[in-house]
């Protein structure tokens, strides 16, 4: 399942500048952002922190 929340978060970012930001490839980013990978708990409390959202706001709220 896409994770469209995570998606909207980025915005204009290009996919390349967030990746670079939160240490991981684009192509893992792309992953995790079409719900292909899911990230360890460490990398989703990056991305979460990074966006400053919690785990549960990008993770597991249904949208």
């Amino acid at each position: 399942m896409r994770n469209e929340f995570l998606i909207s978060l980025r915005g204009q970012k290009s996919r390349k500048a967030v990746a670079k930001d939160l240490r991981i490839t684009p192509q893992a980013l792309g992953l995790i952002e079409r719900g292909e990978r899911i990230p360890r708990p460490e990398l989703m409390k990056r991305i979460a922190d990074y966006y400053n959202k919690t785990v549960d706001e990008i993770f597991f709220d249904s949208r």
